[in-house]
């Protein structure tokens, strides 16, 4: 198997975008991607377009043809590769394996999403059709529903309190604010969401006992890297950046079906599979992106990619080890949470994260010292999973 690294990344500003559609903000994160990698010149095998829902948001099909055209990349093949929200990490994992495999030496990944602009109640019950049909979905199960038992569930189980959750948030906010690409810029405190009569007001029920503020917000966006094998890195004048570490797994469908549902099995797998690829144990890690699209995940994903033990992250908020500075970062990027969650775009965002960080470009967010990343793309409600470590060359 041949290395394969990261040569280029770029992405759009996460916002709400009413003046641009998903070509646009599509184009806009390639082009910058393709632009940071100087290359000397725009071949390109193929391209692997991450989109969940083109389709049903924006009218638009064929999405991955249409972006090779738009770029004037023909005649490179070109694929859409949806995924749920782990669309984007699927795009990268087929890249990633096409480079290695010797099949393809430079590959373009974009993933987008449009959303904002359809009601909110829409988006929801788009999202909720990733549950399985018969024995959730027409029970009106969504995901927000099943972020809010598992949130009851460590609260019973663990001692999770609502303060942590909000810790998380606060932290992903503060992160967001150092972040030009996140959507939101908004400074948020423990007793404005959490600790005082205001907080009710603040932030309302959601699911519970999940709040507003423990979700992550819908989002518009794009985000691209570009991968080459080391035989092509002398093509580019940026520095290169190694996939080391690649793993996907899936679980049960059905939530209730799990033994535990507090074990994010899939999670558990895919990381234990990337780091075995990589050679390495989730404590050679230096950074992490996490797929917060509800606080609660930080905090499971976590436990299950091997950073903490079972049921104990949260005491690990509580000292500060997941802060930029603490042990083990966690989401410098703001996350899903703050970053925003253009759910095709999500898991390239990660990658492109990590790359800034382990280039030390990641500027007042960055990590002191870091030279391994990994990222969790989280698909469904756990049911499958990508996981990635990356490394500094």
């Amino acid at each position: 198997m041949r290395e394969v690294f990261v040569i280029g990344c770029g992405m759009t500003k996460f916002d709400r975008h009413d003046d641009k559609n998903l070509m646009d903000l599509s184009v806009e994160a390639s082009l910058r991607a393709l632009d940071d990698a100087k290359p000397k010149d725009m071949k390109v095998d193929s391209v692997y377009f991450a989109n969940m829902m083109a389709g049903e948001l924006t009218y638009q099909t064929a999405v991955a043809s249409a972006l090779v055209d738009e770029l004037g990349l023909l005649p490179a093949g070109a694929q859409r590769v949806e995924n749920g929200p782990a669309s984007g990490g699927s795009a990268v994992k087929n890249a990633f394996m096409a480079v290695a495999s010797g099949v393809e030496d430079v590959v373009l990944v974009t993933g987008g999403e449009k959303m904002r602009h359809v009601p909110g109640d829409r988006i929801t019950d788009l999202i909720a059709s990733m549950t399985h049909p018969t024995a959730e979905y027409i029970h009106g199960v969504t995901l927000p529903s099943l972020a809010g038992m598992l949130t009851r569930l460590y609260m019973t189980r663990y001692g999770l309190t609502r303060e942590h959750l909000a810790k998380v948030s606060v932290k992903n906010h503060m992160n967001a604010l150092k972040n030009p690409y996140a959507h939101i810029h908004q400074a948020i405190t423990l007793e404005g969401i959490c600790l005082s009569g205001a907080a009710e007001v603040n932030n309302p029920l959601i699911a519970d006992p999940i709040r507003l503020y423990d979700c992550c917000p819908v989002t518009d966006g794009a985000a691209s890297v570009l991968l080459c094998s080391r035989n092509k890195l002398g093509e580019f004048g940026q520095n290169p950046i190694r996939v080391i570490g690649v793993g996907q797994a899936t679980d049960t469908h059905a939530v209730h079906e799990r033994k535990d549902p507090t074990v994010l099995n899939a999670v558990r797998i895919s990381a234990e599979r990337a780091f075995a690829m990589a050679k390495l144990k989730p404590q050679d890690i230096d950074v992490a992106e996490l797929h917060d699209a509800f606080e609660i995940l930080e905090i499971a994903e976590s436990e299950d990619a091997g950073f903490f033990q079972k049921g104990t992250a949260h005491k690990a908020i509580d000292r500060g080890e997941t802060l930029i500075g603490g042990r083990l970062p966690i989401n410098p990027s703001g996350g899903l949470k703050a970053r925003g969650h253009p759910v095709g775009a999500t898991g390239v965002a990660q990658i492109v994260e990590l790359t800034w960080q382990l280039r030390r470009e990641a500027g007042e967010r960055q990590v002191k010292g870091v030279e391994r990343g990994f990222s969790c793309n989280f698909g469904g409600f756990g049911n499958n999973v990508l996981s990635f470590v990356l490394e500094a060359v």
